[in-house]
């Protein structure tokens, strides 16, 4: 698996909770297309090599749909090279504005999930 070295090695990549991923994917998805313009199988590509295991295409097309309708996304058909062409998404300003939000919300979550489950926290309680 090639990571670059700024990027942490994915930990466990496959052994997600499916309920885990279900919750993530949306602003997972517009973290992947923070780069600029991509089609679906190149975001389930950079999930994966990210350490999130294998997105299903049935799982990610129509969160996108949503996101288009919603105006997080807009979408574009581009020739293929040498192939049939492709549904290439873009974040809109909203779509960016939304990951922000979502990525700070995230974090703060995270950041108390990681508390509230500290082996010490929980003993000292136990103890108390």
């Amino acid at each position: 698996m090639n990571v670059p070295a700024s990027d942490p090695q994915p930990i466990g990549s496959a052994d997600w909770p499916s309920d885990w991923l279900r919750a993530t994917l949306g602003f997972l998805a517009l973290r992947a297309l923070s780069a600029g313009p991509s089609y679906g199988y190149a975001i389930i590509s950079e999930l994966e090599r990210h350490g999130f295991g294998a997105i299903k295409g049935g799982t990610l097309y129509p969160l996108l749909t949503r996101y288009e309708a919603a105006g997080l996304v807009t979408t574009d058909w581009r020739a293929g090279d040498g192939g049939p062409g492709r549904k290439y998404f873009a974040l809109t300003d909203q779509g960016r504005a939304e990951l922000t939000r979502l990525s700070a919300d995230w974090l703060r979550f995270a950041v108390t999930s990681t508390h509230y489950l500290d082996p010490e926290r929980l003993t000292k309680e136990i103890s108390a």
